[in-house]
């Protein structure tokens, strides 16, 4: 376990390494998630029309899911230079550490993007989320894993196609379908100041789909980056 926990840390500090060096992912994602909720808010006005707070879970997660895999998009085209997936593939390590280090690196991403624009949602949208800060981040973290283990997956089968950028998010959304509602509807109880135990069979789904679909990647990783 601690060698498994080695090798993964060593690709997650890799990954974040080479993000940090240039930002490309991260910078390109959170002008992306800025700029579609200006329109958001422009196209929702909450002080034109109340009734749209209470689409505003679902318009954030609209935001965080194409910013997300905008991000995402990367960690894998990253290898695709010198030929370094054969060398990835060829290394002593399995492809469970691999997955365990990419998703790792990208959670992180994830995360740091989506707290970077909640605040200007906040601002947006008039709405009230420090209260419950503690709840929301929750949600959070459970919905940027779900993106997570189903784009780093996908994101290694895409990573030779010349198509890529259209096709991540034609695997992913489709799969991520289930935990995005989840995180919708959540986030709009926690928006709406409602508690979220009335809806703990959503929380139970967010959940087991991290877990379900974080052991296949795992498993699965090391046959998609030989073949």
């Amino acid at each position: 376990m601690t060698e498994f926990l080695r090798l993964s840390w060593a690709v997650a500090a890799k990954d974040l390494r080479v993000e940090m060096r240039n930002r490309e992912a991260l910078n390109a994602a959170f002008a992306f998630a800025l700029t579609v909720l200006l329109l958001f808010s422009f196209a929702f006005d909450p002080i034109v029309n109340p009734d749209a707070r209470a689409m505003s879970g679902g318009l954030l997660w609209v935001v965080y899911a194409f910013a997300g895999i905008l991000a995402l998009n990367r960690s894998f085209a990253r290898e695709t230079a010198n030929d370094c997936m054969s060398a990835l593939a060829a290394a002593p390590i399995s492809g469970a550490a691999i997955f365990a280090g990419k998703a790792f690196a990208n959670g992180l991403l994830l995360l740091a993007l989506e707290l970077l624009s909640l605040p200007m949602f906040g601002v947006f949208y008039d709405v009230r989320w420090l209260a419950r800060f503690p709840e929301l981040a929750l949600i959070l973290a459970l919905g940027a894993t779900a993106l997570t283990v189903i784009g780093t997956m996908f994101g290694a089968v895409t990573a030779n196609s010349r198509l890529r950028e259209l096709m991540l998010p034609v695997l992913v959304l489709p799969l991520a379908l289930p935990a995005l509602m989840a995180c919708v509807k959540l986030t709009t109880l926690i928006f709406a100041g409602e508690p979220i135990g009335d809806s703990f069979v959503w929380l139970k789904l967010l959940i087991s789909f991290d877990v379900i679909f974080g052991l296949l990647g795992a498993t699965l990783l090391e046959y998609v980056i030989e073949s």
